[in-house]
């Protein structure tokens, strides 16, 4: 069944999934819809496609199963719609000026005639065009939706699609629905292969077979890999696909002929790569080695006397190996510093800051992520930057960075010596950013740990460099007395070595061994799951007074289960922040929010708005990075904001639609804390 109207009140809309129940007024009257209405707002007028069914509590109710966005009909209408804030900048009093001044014709001179809005009091030239473009963008935005959603795809694609197709979008997906595979990252490929198969595609029609292979190249890089062997990359397009090998064999030679993948051969293995990753890989070697072969200008002479200065202002006894590291990088202009805790990276780093200062050299440090750059900050004392910061990689998106590394020219860093802390999180595209950089004759410095996690991006820059054997590298393996002291580096080092955990009469060897690091065994879920929750409301406060919110995190493998982060996060702030004086409360994404949660920030916002005191004096700025971790202060109903504040003191709200670029942090995963 059909009906058409307009939405004249949102009684309820879920944020996660847009399911909607709202107030639709018809020509028969006012009735209750019910359904997925993503992008709707009060006044928007509809199609629905559904039928009438009758609920046991609230009566009779239209059940949608497809919508589409209509015109308004009436000139009432009209003027509700352009006044509900889907065009910013008109409201009640523009809107009604506009249908005052243009009635019927309204809709027309919007379109094809936008200069004549300038006709209307209080809209210039440049507001009238700006009106118009933005009028005819959210409605293709509003047909791409409906197109998306007769194959059940996410309506949160079409803007995005808009943007990259015109307003020739649909015909170019019903031409090759595929293409949306290269718009969207992350998208179903098997909704997408729906889509086709529906609009009439053979099975075994080329552009099918080519975009299932891309898209098994494309699903690698989101683990990590920026190649895969040929032979499971076969395999895999076979039962994605359901074809024969030798259609996917012919073509990935179509794929080659065209150099949007590279096959290289090695170790009697045949690797396949999308053509990006592996010009970007090529090129990061390129500009290493260069970078190596260059004038050594920066280098300081009787390097020997100026380790003795350091020595004796600092206090500070270098060992053999780290005097031979700070050797090796005033030999070379790349040089790796490698080792795992307490071995004395950090003792390197002040040193060089110390030695090449004196000679009057300017030493830039920086690290991949803001909790990274904070905490090498306050070891050294030097002030630290995030890499994004530093190269000023601004608005970029990120999916776009890998698609399009080539493009990016970046700013020139003002730096005779460049140390990168945390290097083994920094990816292929963001190394190639860096590198593209940096003048001739700047020493660069990677320092990192290569056993721990690799970065969330594609490529193990730091282990394939250390691996290579073509860059200067020390490996630091002592443990410093102070550091050996510590259960948690001993033990980090035992597990990197295979070998199992301190054992009693190997804790008794140490002196003054710190007592920071325990094994509980259980093998039970639900055993595992109080423990936890025992440890962070009560036992370690008792223990050491560590507070739950100033002292403690919960780090766990998976996303999924009754260990993993959600459900750690429900019960956790079930215990420590429960609702108890019916504040205000937000729901988003399946989770509550509340004042006082602790929340991270799960992706790159370069927009967000801040501000914080710095020494009495108010700092303002923008952008907020994914792994920042924050607290909740405020809910504001009115205005549909969450303000946070953030650990380095920042401030930030976050508009309620914008809660999808957070999530609680009481527990997060292991590989989302080196984010941190």
């Amino acid at each position: 069944m059909e009906i058409t109207g307009e939405i004249q009140d949102i009684i309820y809309k879920n944020e996660t999934n847009s399911y909607t129940i709202a107030e639709f007024d018809t020509q028969e009257g006012l009735t209750t819809v019910v359904g997925y209405l993503p992008f709707v707002n009060i006044g928007d007028n509809l199609k629905l496609i559904g039928k009438f069914v009758e609920h046991k509590e609230y009566g009779t109710q239209f059940k949608i199963d497809t919508f589409e966005k209509i015109m308004p009909q009436t000139m009432v209408a009209l003027e509700r719609y352009l006044a509900n804030g889907n065009i910013r900048g008109i409201g009640q009093a523009i809107a009604k000026r506009i249908i005052k001044k243009f009635g019927e014709e309204t809709i027309f001179i919007i379109q094809h005639e936008p200069k004549r809005l300038a006709e209307v009091n209080g809209i210039s030239e440049n507001r009238a065009l700006e009106i118009a473009e933005e009028f005819i963008q959210n409605w293709e935005v509003w047909k791409i939706v409906g197109f998306l959603e007769k194959f059940g795809i996410g309506a949160e694609f079409a803007k995005k699609v808009y943007d990259l197709l015109g307003i020739n979008a649909i015909q170019e997906m019903e031409a090759n629905p595929y293409i949306l595979i290269d718009i969207a990252k992350g998208v179903d490929f098997k909704q997408i292969d729906k889509m086709a198969i529906d609009l009439g595609i053979a099975y075994d029609y080329e552009t099918r077979i080519i975009s299932g292979i891309k898209y098994g190249l494309i699903r690698s890089t989101y683990n990590g890999h920026a190649c895969v062997i040929k032979e499971n990359l076969l395999e895999y397009v076979s039962q994605l696909l359901g074809v024969e090998i030798q259609k996917i064999e012919d073509s990935i030679i179509t794929l080659k002929v065209k150099e949007e993948i590279i096959i290289e051969e090695r170790e009697k293995q045949e690797y396949v790569y999308l053509a990006t990753f592996y010009h970007t890989e090529e090129e990061i070697a390129f500009r290493i080695h260069k970078l190596q072969k260059s004038k050594n200008s920066k280098k300081i002479e009787h390097i020997q006397k100026e380790l003795k200065k350091v020595e004796t202002s600092t206090s500070i006894q270098l060992s053999d190996k780290q005097k031979e590291a700070i050797k090796l990088i005033n030999e070379n202009n790349v040089a790796i510093i490698t080792g795992g805790p307490g071995t004395g990276k950090t003792t390197i780093i002040k040193s060089i800051i110390d030695i090449y200062e004196s000679k009057g050299k300017k030493v830039v440090l920086c690290a991949p992520t803001g909790r990274a750059a904070k905490r090498i900050t306050e070891t050294t004392g030097k002030e630290s930057s995030t890499l994004h910061r530093l190269l000023e990689i601004g608005k970029i998106e990120e999916d776009s960075l890998y698609k399009n590394t080539a493009n990016y020219e970046g700013v020139p860093i003002d730096a005779d010596i460049i140390i990168v802390d945390e290097m083994s999180m920094v990816d292929m595209f963001l190394m190639n950013y860096l590198l593209k950089c940096i003048y001739q004759g700047t020493k660069l410095i990677l320092v990192g740990d290569e056993d721990q996690l690799s970065s969330v991006g594609p490529g193990s820059v730091l282990k394939d460099l250390i691996h290579s054997e073509q860059i200067a590298t020390i490996h630091l393996d002592k443990i410093f007395r102070q550091a050996a002291k510590s259960k948690i580096i001993l033990n980090a080092h035992k597990v990197n070595q295979g070998e199992n955990f301190l054992k009693k009469e190997e804790e008794q060897e140490v002196e003054e061994l710190k007592e920071d690091f325990f094994f509980i065994k259980e093998l039970n879920q639900e055993k595992i799951l109080q423990e936890v929750i025992s440890l962070c409301t009560g036992r370690l406060k008792n223990y050491g007074d560590y507070d739950f919110f100033q002292n403690i995190q919960v780090l766990t493998p998976t996303k999924k289960g009754k260990l993993g982060t959600k459900e750690l996060n429900k019960a956790l702030q079930e215990k420590l922040n429960p609702n108890k004086d019916d504040l205000p409360e937000k729901v988003s994404m399946g989770a509550i929010y509340r004042m006082g949660d602790r929340v991270m920030q799960i992706k790159n916002n370069y927009d967000i708005y801040w501000e914080k005191e710095v020494a009495g004096k108010k700092e303002i700025g923008s952008g907020v990075f994914n792994g920042e971790i924050g607290t909740i202060t405020n809910i504001d109903e009115v205005e549909k904001q969450v303000e946070i504040q953030f650990d380095d003191e920042k401030i930030a709200w976050y508009e309620f639609s914008e809660l999808d670029q957070i999530e609680h942090s009481y527990a997060i995963t292991i590989h989302k804390s080196q984010r941190k």
